[in-house]
């Protein structure tokens, strides 16, 4: 593939999916939800793997997923919220040369849409334990190659568009 995979990123709830399928569509080109290619591959959900197996063993999942939609997934792929803050998963997009874009999201409205899901969130299953690993995983996000700041509710579309500005 001549054209670099697109990676977004960033915490639960920020919109990542929305904003993959926005830019996919824009581009022409497939889109990849990874926890949905997560639930394909294992016939469980991420919340259910965590719960069943614990994050160990899902993070060795989630590793597995990653590397089979990079091989046969859309050029545009949207991470779980954690999948960028293991080390293996950020050296994997690295050495595909993915461009990766952080969707900046502030935590209010990200818990938001974590309590309007109705969801298991078992790593934030309150509003307390949410805003401590959005804090902690803060310094990782900013790893990515660009942040892309998204202040109140996200317009996927808007954020499509200026993600495509930039790749061009």
């Amino acid at each position: 593939m001549s054209e670099p995979r697109i990676v977004i990123t960033g915490f639960m709830g920020s919109g990542k999916t929305s904003v993959a399928r926005a830019l996919g569509e824009r581009l022409n080109c497939g889109s990849v939800d990874l926890d949905e290619e997560i639930t394909e591959l294992n016939a469980r959900t991420p919340a259910e793997l965590i719960t069943q197996q614990g994050e160990v063993a899902f993070r060795d999942l989630e590793t597995k997923a990653l590397r089979h939609a990079l091989n046969h997934g859309g050029r545009v792929i949207a991470l779980g919220g954690g999948t960028w803050t293991i080390t293996r998963n950020r050296e994997l997009l690295e050495a595909r040369k993915c461009l990766t874009i952080w969707l900046d999201v502030p935590f209010e409205v990200c818990w938001r849409r974590i309590s309007a899901a109705g969801v298991n969130r078992p790593l934030a299953p309150n509003r307390q334990q949410a805003r401590g690993l959005f804090i902690e995983r803060r310094p990782l996000y900013r790893l990515a190659t660009t942040r892309i700041a998204v202040k109140g509710e996200i317009d996927a579309a808007e954020v499509a568009r200026r993600v495509e500005e930039l790749i061009q």
